[in-house]
């Protein structure tokens, strides 16, 4: 028995009991940093019914709401929204992902990705919403807030920092506005918890504490409303460096499965969880490279997956093992 008590070495934030329930029927949305696209992929990767980052990756909140309001008003691109700079056409509301040297597969890039979640949007159950910066870049001839500088020298651009009453006020008309097209949507608001240190240490965190104030008065006003706390799990908890990538500013793998793990453990119910585990284990054996793929052990494996794939689908036949499926069987068609 030991005589001394054990030494706490890091303060760990307990699992949140939300008054939600995710589960594969749900549909759901993430829009925001590419933290947002981290756990999205995670989940996506294991089946749930997932739309991510339509716009492509976003960092301040006028850009989420921006493209939330796009969404909520079928917008459709036109000529006049895009722009040709460094040899590719681009556009001041999308990532560069979207940037194409044709003018046309631009836009139909654009509108095709748009269309899809125009509708997504009505029968999302959960939308994800992360925060990176309060800090927004203005084109200087407009005024209007841009998504993404697509390397246009700065002098185009006005820098400027956004109080908590500008993204309170402008959430409170947008959920609003959400409402109206989906009745049973539940917000659920992170922080990225990647430090922005280009705009300044003491920058960065004056901008994530802008964003945690906001997105606390957005919650008091809405009962629709949550709050994950990504940031404070990194940031408080794991606080340390071997969390992070080579850069120091990214979250690594282990501090992301970390936290898609807690967002399991606070949403998913036993159900929900035991079949998350027998579709993360399919997946996970297509991957699978054999030493003899013409052994009759790899065959069991095969089959053995072919069945366990049947069998969840009998049980819920509204997923999509589609792809598994015909790898497997292919497999087992080949030896």
């Amino acid at each position: 028995m030991n005589k001394f008590k054990d030494i706490n070495f890091r303060t760990k934030i307990t699992d949140i009991n939300y008054d939600l329930e995710i589960d594969y029927k749900s549909n759901l949305m993430f829009l925001g940093s590419c933290f947002t696209e981290n756990i999205g992929n995670k989940l996506k990767e294991v089946k749930f019914n997932v739309d991510i980052n339509p716009f492509g990756i976003l960092y301040n909140p006028i850009s989420v709401a921006n493209s939330l309001n796009n969404l909520i008003e079928k917008k459709q691109f036109t000529e006049k929204d895009v722009f040709y700079f460094n040899e590719r056409w681009n556009s001041y509301s999308h990532h560069s992902r979207f940037s194409n040297t044709n003018k046309k597969d631009t836009l139909k890039n654009i509108n095709t990705r748009l269309n899809k979640s125009i509708d997504f949007l009505k029968h999302t159950d959960y939308l994800f919403i992360t925060f990176g910066t309060s800090w927004i870049y203005e084109l200087a001839k407009t005024n209007k807030v841009v998504s993404n500088c697509h390397k246009v020298p700065a002098k185009e651009f006005n820098k400027r920092i956004l109080n908590v009453n500008e993204i309170t006020e402008i959430y409170y008309d947008l959920i609003k506005s959400l409402q109206i097209i989906n009745k049973n949507l539940k917000i659920i608001f992170t922080i990225s918890p990647v430090r922005h240190l280009k705009d300044g240490f003491i920058e960065n965190n004056i901008s994530k504490s802008i964003l945690r104030v906001a997105i606390n008065n957005i919650i008091k006003s809405n009962s629709n409303c949550y709050y994950f706390p990504a940031y404070e799990i990194l940031i408080d908890d794991l606080r340390d460096y071997r969390f992070y990538e080579d850069d120091l500013l990214h979250p690594n793998k282990t501090a992301v499965e970390y936290i898609f793990n807690f967002i399991g453990n606070s949403f998913f119910s036993e159900e929900t969880f035991n079949l998350f585990n027998k579709i993360k284990k399919i997946v996970q054996a297509k991957l699978h490279l054999p030493f003899n793929s013409n052994s009759n052990e790899y065959f069991k494996f095969i089959k053995k997956n072919l069945n366990n794939i049947e069998a969840i689908l009998e049980k819920n036949n509204y997923l999509d093992l589609s792809e598994e499926y015909k790898f497997f069987k292919n497999k087992k068609s080949d030896i």
